[in-house]
């Protein structure tokens, strides 16, 4: 891959009929990062992600993927796992796997070296004889997340890489994704409604909600952006009923304390306050960042 960001979007737009489906959405998808698109269902995100592979069409705006417009070379080196999976229910899996392989350039010896190493990995070593139809939800989601990067692509496009994965499996295909990512520097565009993996597996988020990009940037930046005024402290010991700058004291265990502060107040002041007047021992103090999730409803319902 060249040092230019995998993918660039420039105020894409793109309607059917009188529906605006997406409206000046912009964002950029930098080496080797896993990229959130997040947004509720019919926000946009699926038909960017046609767009971006060159399935949709624009009506206004600019796409780079790989460093320029979309060419077949450059599609070979993408791996998509849709939100409608692209499976051959009558095939064996890894009859499957080795077909879809080399249609991105996999000589069949290579397709079925990578199909059989990675299922192993994902634990599907001895379903490789079964035909995709007699297979579990789960077991199918894993077949069709190999498809996507039995290949090693450059650039990876998942679109609820987790549905139907229990705890266990879900952690191999996080896995898999950040082995890519280690070993090759993939970049991967993520999207997913379980907003507790999208916070602990992304760099960078974009949301989208009625066609346009609402917030984005990276996680971190995105919590503190919507951070409370209170304060979260963990510790031993008892703290006065009334503290200066504190609207609101609420112990919800023996050892967790949460300060509502009146706003604008550092709470640093608030830290030494205490630090001068309690008997109180603080083992951890934080401003209450909220998660994904609740940002997530405050905006879409806003």
């Amino acid at each position: 891959m060249n040092n230019s960001p995998p993918v660039i979007i420039k105020n894409l737009r793109k309607t059917f009929g009188p529906k605006i489906a997406v409206s000046q959405v912009s964002f950029e998808v930098r080496s080797g990062e896993v990229f959130g698109l997040l947004g509720p269902n019919g926000a946009g995100k699926t038909t960017t992600i046609r767009m971006l592979l060159d399935i949709f069409k624009p009506d206004a705006g600019t796409i780079e993927v790989l460093g320029g417009s979309m060419t077949s070379a450059r599609r070979d080196r993408i791996g998509y796992m849709p939100e409608e999976r692209g499976l051959y229910p009558y095939m064996k899996v890894l009859d499957c796997l080795i077909y879809l392989g080399s249609l991105k350039g996999l000589s069949r010896a290579e397709a079925k070296q990578r199909a059989l190493s990675y299922l192993e990995k994902l634990e599907l070593l001895d379903q490789q004889k079964v035909k995709i139809e007699t297979l579990s939800r789960g077991m199918t989601q894993k077949v069709q997340v190999i498809a996507a990067v039995l290949h090693q692509p450059d650039l990876l496009i998942i679109d609820e890489p987790f549905a139907n994965l229990d705890p266990v499996n879900t952690q191999l295909v996080r896995q898999i994704i950040f082995e890519l990512r280690a070993q090759i520097g993939t970049s991967i565009i993520m999207t997913s409604h379980q907003l507790n993996l999208v916070e602990a597996m992304c760099d960078r988020i974009a949301l989208i909600h009625h066609g346009e990009v609402v917030l984005q940037g990276t996680v971190a930046e995105v919590r503190r952006q919507f951070a409370t005024n209170v304060i979260h402290l963990h510790g031993l010991g008892q703290l006065p009923t009334q503290l200066p700058f504190v609207s609101h004291i609420e112990s919800r265990t023996a050892s967790d304390w949460y300060l509502t502060i009146e706003p604008g107040t550092d709470p640093h002041l608030i830290l030494q306050v205490i630090l001068d007047r309690a008997t109180f021992t603080i083992n951890r103090f934080e401003v209450s960042m909220p998660t994904l999730d609740e940002i997530f409803v405050q905006v879409v319902r806003s």
